[in-house]
């Protein structure tokens, strides 16, 4: 009987000294140890339903108890929308304003001149301008009493008038005297002086 509880007893040492060995050999033997019981404590069994989690940060432990990591939200981006070519084809562009590159015409204008007394008689001279040149003079009224003082309002008006006469050309009422119409001369410049005034 004594052989027996001897062989019993050293069986059991031997077991318990390979436990330990094999505990502190392996890796995490001292958690492995830490979390087994003590010898005669009871184990209390898990609870039912999921373990708590803390506060939701933490991966959710799997039956396994390994951590299952969280699946991932895909971002999805919608897809960007181009413009069908229908959408600008028919919409039409504002054309530019067109500018005529003719140049403007200038306007004609006729300014008449007062009449001016002499002895001999009346004299106006009206002008006619393109712009402010002057283009054409032409006598309305002259002296022409007598045949001697008509013959001195031709010799005025063939100098003076007309579209090629010394006002035209001059383009003023700076002119010479014609010679023996001294009278008559004086009153075409000054009838032209103030028609020339009143254009401008």
């Amino acid at each position: 009987m004594s052989m027996r509880r001897a062989l019993l007893a050293i069986t059991g040492l031997a077991a318990s000294t390979t436990a330990m060995v094999v505990l502190k050999s392996g890796p995490g033997a001292s958690q492995v140890a830490q979390e087994l019981p003590a010898a005669g404590q009871p184990v209390a069994p898990a609870p039912d339903g999921p373990a708590p989690t803390d506060g939701g940060a933490g991966p959710e432990a799997s039956p396994s108890g390994a951590a299952s990591p969280r699946p991932r939200r895909s971002a999805t981006r919608a897809p960007a929308t181009r413009p069908t070519a229908g959408a600008t084809s028919g919409a039409r562009l504002p054309s530019a304003p067109r500018t005529s590159s003719a140049p403007a015409r200038p306007t004609t204008r006729t300014v008449t001149g007062p009449v001016v007394e002499n002895e001999y008689g009346n004299v106006q001279v009206r002008i006619t301008l393109s712009g402010s040149r002057i283009v054409d003079a032409v006598a309305l009224e002259l002296p022409e009493e007598t045949a001697q003082s008509d013959q001195r309002s031709q010799q005025v008006d063939d100098r003076y008038s007309g579209t090629s006469g010394l006002v035209v050309q001059q383009q003023g009422a700076d002119l010479d005297t014609v010679s023996g119409a001294t009278a008559t001369s004086t009153s075409y410049r000054q009838s032209l002086q103030a028609a020339i005034d009143r254009a401008n």
